[in-house]
């Protein structure tokens, strides 16, 4: 019986996907914290932004399909493949000519990061194809994965219609059940023939794959910021889609933004002059949102072992997409509880109208920041 378990544990130490998960932690939480990727777990994302990674996406996963498909009878990837199930250069195309229009080839820019991911894709499937897995699993898992998170948010965020123009990125139709099917991509990953020495390489090479991916988003955030699109000056009027929040304050204009303020003023010459009772309804408000919060989320609140979902790439979900959405709303509320902890310990709260409030803004269209007056 010992023994047995002896070689379960051995087993499992040496299996793939557990080695990968494993040493991609650190390198992929700072993918997750990636301004881009931060913004958008918000909802925060404009239509350029999203345009420019669509475009990005699409010259990435045409040079992996391409090595694959170069590739898919060599016995270093063949278990793996599954271009049915995974393959998505033609569903980017789908979404690119929805945003671009006919001519979206002429149109879509390529910045120099996405082209060195392009090119480290295309020297490993030449050369050193059994590195090619690292790549497959880092995308398509994670596109299954938070990424079916993403793709919620973005269609809140741009108004994208219902029926799924915009999104075909994201829809797995080859997919009846995600579960099932990463759980046997994961065991296909495990059963490829590789000695530890090459297992260690093709970790190296997944840590490799989100530092490019981390490039790419920092190269995207870059040419936002600079206004260009493809060479050419974009009209952020034209192109930025707000959250309902912001959309709401510009409805109102101006004076809505002046009414706000005078009620502010107003509230905080009538706000408890008591200390102690301001914190206790305080605490109670925390307590309250506390209880909604773990209600809203439901069986997701129970699980553990879970990552954030982030950015695209995550194999750390179990498929269901409402599932992952709960554990997005439990993580960001954990964090937010943890900072209201630290500014109560350290006396540095501040106030507002002068009791708690939900404050909408930085956070999130779902998102509450809490600020007591001490």
């Amino acid at each position: 019986m010992e023994t047995s378990q002896a070689h379960s544990s051995e087993r499992m130490s040496t299996d793939l996907s557990e080695l990968l998960k494993e040493a991609t932690k650190e390198v992929h939480e700072q993918a997750e914290n990636t301004p881009f990727m931060r913004n958008f777990q918000k909802g925060q994302v404009s239509l350029q932004e999203f345009k420019l990674v669509t475009a990005s996406l699409y010259f990435i996963y045409s040079a992996l399909e391409e090595e694959i498909e170069r590739n898919k009878n060599n016995p270093v990837y063949a278990p793996v493949y599954f271009p049915a199930e995974l393959h998505r250069k033609a569903a980017l195309e789908e979404d690119l000519k929805y945003f671009y229009g006919r001519n979206w080839r002429e149109e879509i820019p390529c910045p120099e990061a996405t082209r060195k991911y392009v090119e480290r894709l295309h020297y490993i499937g030449k050369n050193e194809p059994e590195l090619l897995v690292a790549h497959a699993y880092t995308r398509y898992l994670g596109d299954l994965s938070g990424g079916q998170v993403l793709k919620k948010i973005a269609q809140k965020a741009l108004q994208l219609p219902s029926t799924g123009e915009g999104l075909a990125f994201f829809t797995f139709d080859g997919v009846s059940n995600a579960t099932k099917f990463k759980q046997l991509y994961r065991s296909r990953m495990n059963a490829l023939e590789m000695d530890l020495a090459t297992k260690k390489r093709v970790m190296e090479e997944a840590k490799k794959a989100f530092l490019l991916n981390i490039q790419v988003f920092e190269a995207l955030q870059e040419l936002v910021s600079k206004g260009q699109e493809n060479g050419h000056p974009v009209q952020p009027k034209a192109e930025l889609l707000r959250t309902r929040n912001i959309n709401k304050s510009h409805e109102h204009g101006p004076a809505a933004g002046k009414e706000s303020e005078r009620t502010k003023m107003s509230s905080t010459g009538t706000a408890p002059t008591t200390s102690l009772v301001r914190w206790i309804v305080a605490l109670s408000f925390l307590a309250m949102t506390v209880a909604v919060g773990l209600f809203a989320i439901g069986a997701a609140a129970a699980m553990s072992g879970f990552d954030d979902p982030g950015i695209y790439y995550s194999d750390s979900f179990g498929g269901d997409a409402s599932v992952d959405e709960g554990q997005v709303r439990k993580s960001q509320l954990q964090k937010r509880f943890k900072e209201f902890l630290r500014q109560y310990r350290g006396g540095t709260a501040e106030a507002v109208q002068g009791v708690p409030a939900a404050v909408p803004g930085g956070h999130g269209p779902n998102g509450l920041h809490f600020q007591i007056q001490g």
